[in-house]
């Protein structure tokens, strides 16, 4: 009788571990507007712009912070601060330029193909990056964008291998 009753608590313990079964519930009208609002690629594309720049400023800010003037030994203490102040807001209206730009075409590409495919995996992350890369360096002639397509096609790949989003 004594094996019976470790076998009943053993079993009574397996069922204690079990997660209780969550029901299934249906979206609400809320929650549909809400997910029809973000597959919009603009929105997707708008908002991924305004975080890069929000990103772009922050980046900015500091690294200025941690750049020293030239002629640091002769300037007084004001002249550092406003030389330091206007070395941050140089640097954030760049880093604020590139990384919104690079949010927003990212974004953009990464959702047209997506919608084009059909498909969420590893491919429409290869060609946003590729296109962003060309992109971004397309002022430096032909070749600069190749090499930044295929530069930032790799980074991207490399990210998405790292996060593991999709399987």
């Amino acid at each position: 009788m004594s094996s019976n009753t470790g076998a009943e608590s053993s079993n009574a313990s397996n069922e204690a571990e079990k997660p209780p079964i969550e029901k299934f519930h249906l979206p609400t009208p809320e929650e549909i507007r809400g997910q029809d609002i973000w597959n919009n690629c603009a929105v997707r594309s708008v908002v991924s712009g305004v975080m890069g720049g929000g990103l772009g400023v922050m980046m900015g800010i500091f690294f200025a912070a941690l750049d020293n003037p030239i002629m640091q030994d002769t300037m007084t203490t004001r002249q550092q601060l406003a030389y330091t102040a206007r070395q941050m807001g140089q640097r954030s209206w760049s880093n604020c330029k590139t990384f919104a730009v690079m949010g927003f075409v990212f974004s953009a590409a990464e959702c047209v193909v997506e919608k084009y495919r059909a498909k969420h995996d590893t491919t429409n992350t290869v060609v946003a990056g590729c296109v962003t890369g060309g992109a971004i360096s397309a002022r430096g002639g032909p070749q600069a964008a190749c090499v930044g397509c295929a530069g930032f096609a790799a980074f991207s790949v490399a990210i998405e291998k790292l996060l593991e989003r999709y399987e």
